[in-house]
């Protein structure tokens, strides 16, 4: 898994999927300053990089759960990866909404799921695990069994482990911080300075606030 992670961490670099700037720091939806941005969906501008994603998340489908039955994507960003992946393994796909539509059947699962069903659910990154957990939530209300969900990349916020671990959900993810930071670290694109402003945003992102003024 160690490389997996590191090839990952390094295509995702390579792309600028993942941007590092630890002394222009980005803002995020949430008002969140963040020395990092990660946009999973240039993968999918990247044929090569698009299949290795696709056929890295089957593979890991296949070992960990070889009864799955119907593969998930969260919209908006896992909706293309999900449909690759199931098109991959040969199963039905869905994809769940993050909320009900206004209109028309007002539909917050997408596509023909039926109680009883095994689905494992892909999301292109975890934060703090909130809209993830909340399409698990969607599903199992619908009648079906989650059995677990597969990330492109997460950044292991502990808030993240423990909303997990308390939807009794297993978490696997092609990549994580701790790989990125490695690898860019490696490359040159950070120095070490770099690294312990990195690792210090990572401990409290909510409360972060960049030294530069």
């Amino acid at each position: 898994m160690k490389l997996l992670e590191k090839q990952v961490a390094e295509k995702l670099l390579k792309i600028k999927a993942v941007k590092l700037q630890p002394n222009n720091p980005f803002t995020w939806a949430s008002g969140w300053k963040s020395p990092i941005y990660c946009d999973n969906r240039k993968t999918l501008s990247y044929p090569q990089i698009r299949t290795y994603i696709k056929v890295e998340i089957s593979r890991l489908i296949l070992e960990m759960y070889p009864d799955v039955q119907v593969i998930a994507g969260v919209a908006t960003g896992a909706i293309a990866q999900g449909a690759l992946v199931a098109d991959a393994l040969g199963l039905p796909f869905i994809y769940v909404r993050p909320t009900p539509k206004d209109h028309g059947l007002e539909n917050m699962i997408e596509g023909d799921l039926r109680p009883g069903q095994k689905v494992v659910v892909i999301e292109d990154l975890i934060s703090t695990g909130g809209s993830s957990l909340k399409a698990v939530e969607a599903i199992r209300k619908d009648g079906s069994d989650v059995l677990g969900m597969i990330a492109i990349f997460t950044y292991g916020f502990p808030v993240a482990d423990q909303k997990f671990k308390a939807a009794k959900v297993k978490l696997t993810a092609l990549s994580n911080y701790d790989a990125v930071l490695a690898e860019a670290l490696s490359i040159k694109y950070i120095t070490e300075a770099d690294m312990s402003t990195l690792k210090e945003w990572r401990e409290n992102p909510s409360e972060w606030k960049s030294e530069l003024k």
